[in-house]
């Protein structure tokens, strides 16, 4: 299972757990019965206190996303109904996007130039069919400024 943290967010981490993890499941990564790491062995990959990924298991047990049984271990319970797994989705887009205008306001970035260059961003992902890749920039003609040397524009 791979869950990816951002020990620089202002989202704790064990809501970001929770949130890599009903993201798994609304999206068929996780199936129902699968059986996620031990708490120690999550925290120990994480390398985050075991308390922070209990924390998160127990949340996450209550909501009704996963079962944890005494001796036998964590599994993902039935999928979600479709509404409820929509919610879910919804959820998570909303919690990334306020992250990430979080940190541009953090970053001196008005609405304006955020509003801009996400545009930008999603019409090269709509034309190109995948998000563009970490540190890729742009040149003036829309292209990446730093293709790789096998790619030809």
């Amino acid at each position: 299972m791979l869950v990816e943290l951002d020990f620089r967010s202002h989202i704790p981490i064990y809501l970001q757990i929770m949130e890599r993890i009903e993201n798994q499941v609304a999206n068929g990564v996780l199936k129902p019965s699968d059986q996620l790491p031990t708490v120690r062995q999550l925290a120990a990959d994480l390398r985050v206190n075991f308390n922070t990924v209990a924390r998160a298991y127990r949340l996450l047990d209550e909501a009704g996303v996963i079962s944890t049984q005494q001796g036998r271990g964590t599994y993902v319970l039935e999928r979600l109904p479709a509404e409820k797994a929509r919610e879910l989705r919804n959820v998570t887009l909303d919690g990334l996007v306020r992250a990430f205008l979080a940190d541009a306001t953090r970053n001196g970035f008005g609405p304006e130039e955020v509003a801009k260059t996400t545009r930008a961003l999603l019409a090269r992902w709509r034309t190109e069919g995948a998000p563009p890749a970490d540190g890729e920039e742009e040149n003036e003609a829309g292209r990446p400024s730093n293709p790789k040397e096998s790619e030809v524009w």
